[in-house]
């Protein structure tokens, strides 16, 4: 798999970067909805993007992650 350029984990999850832990969690929880792959069988781009959602979701959700990624600009285990 050809490595993907990093989106900016707020913009993908379409959120302010002051953006509340609620608001961030609601927006993963539609934009998830919108492309699963069990709602998309078959389509490899929902597929894609909902891996890309969850990657926001994981960091944007963990405090120490979301503090890395805030300063950074990425967030690596």
């Amino acid at each position: 798999m050809p490595p993907t350029s990093k989106q900016d984990y707020y913009e993908l999850l379409g959120v302010p970067r002051r953006a509340p832990v609620k608001e961030i969690r609601q927006s993963y929880r539609k934009l998830a909805r919108k492309f699963h792959p069990d709602l998309n069988p078959g389509d490899k781009s929902a597929e894609e993007k909902f891996k890309q959602i969850q990657e926001a979701y994981d960091v944007l959700s963990a405090p120490k992650k979301k503090k890395m990624y805030d300063e950074y600009g990425f967030y690596s285990d």
